[in-house]
């Protein structure tokens, strides 16, 4: 466990657990979901890395030029992969302080064809919190590659959500993008609606200006995510004690989406990094 802490901020990390962030605090109080004890499960964690993909892969398979790619369905959503292979991963420490860590991780080809390495960097300042995250091509062919941070944001009594975008993504019943809509067509949030009036969210919206914000009677919570992360998923379950924004560079099943769709997905050379990153910052509210 790394423990960081600057001004009203303080963070723990858990490296050997898919590199999670297990609980971050703003004045003592909780901003994302703490980790229960004893639990080592990344979907059980304040937030984790999707690396060197993100959200869902239909059936576990895609053709990328010329090669038909086979992955194992991730347990408990399967037959599809889901986030990556980087959250199974114990992550290295690469460098550590008071108030930042580096954690590394390297990984030969396996179910994902290409061998390639990753890091992230957690920042702690008098703001709040920033993550990086990046992936590089270590294999020697060119590989497709996307990005994207899961945080649990705690959902308070009256919490409210508010963002911009320019559509978002309907899906099947398998949770797989069909087609492009407006932003109403599932719930719209740009009003900052309280979260308790939206049905289940399980969707990605498209054209997301960057930033996010949380309302509460106490406090405004704001994400904001790298240019290139503008995909905004929304996971909202009903009833729910947190609320999942995560900013991804790509939308669910883009390894699958038509000839010619702009997806956000790279295309990495051997030896070349792609990278986004998030901040977390808060306010009182008088």
């Amino acid at each position: 466990m790394i423990t960081l802490s600057r001004g009203d901020w303080a963070a723990e990390i858990r490296p050997r657990s898919g590199g999670a962030l297990t609980r971050l605090t703003w004045r003592g109080e909780d901003v994302l979901r703490p980790t229960p004890p004893g639990v080592d499960d990344p979907l059980q964690t304040a937030c984790f890395p999707l690396v060197p993909w993100a959200n869902r892969i239909a059936a576990a398979r895609f053709a990328w030029e010329g090669l038909t790619v086979e992955l194992e369905p991730t347990p408990g959503f399967a037959p599809h992969a889901l986030h990556g292979t980087g959250w199974h991963r114990p992550w290295g420490v690469a460098a550590a302080d008071g108030a930042s860590a580096v954690l590394t991780l390297e990984q030969p080809r396996s179910d994902w064809p290409w061998a390639w390495t990753a890091e992230q960097r957690f920042t702690l300042d008098g703001a709040g919190l920033s993550i990086g995250l990046s992936v590089t091509n270590a294999d020697q062919r060119p590989m497709p590659a996307g990005l994207g941070l899961h945080p649990y944001f705690v959902r308070r009594p009256g919490t409210r959500v508010s963002f911009e975008a320019s559509g978002v993504w309907t899906v099947d019943e398998a949770l797989i993008p069909v087609d492009l809509a407006e932003p109403d067509a599932v719930f719209d949030w740009c009003d900052g609606p309280d979260v308790e009036a939206a049905p289940f969210v399980d969707h990605a919206y498209a054209g997301w200006d960057g930033v996010a914000r949380l309302t509460d009677a106490d406090r405004t919570v704001t994400l904001r995510g790298s240019a290139n992360a503008s995909v905004l998923h929304v996971f909202a379950p009903a009833g729910g004690d947190f609320v999942c924004l995560e900013p991804v560079t790509h939308p669910p099943d883009a390894l699958n989406a038509p000839a010619g769709e702009e997806t956000g997905l790279v295309r990495l050379e051997p030896g070349q990094t792609s990278a986004m990153s998030l901040t977390i910052t808060a306010e009182a509210r008088t």
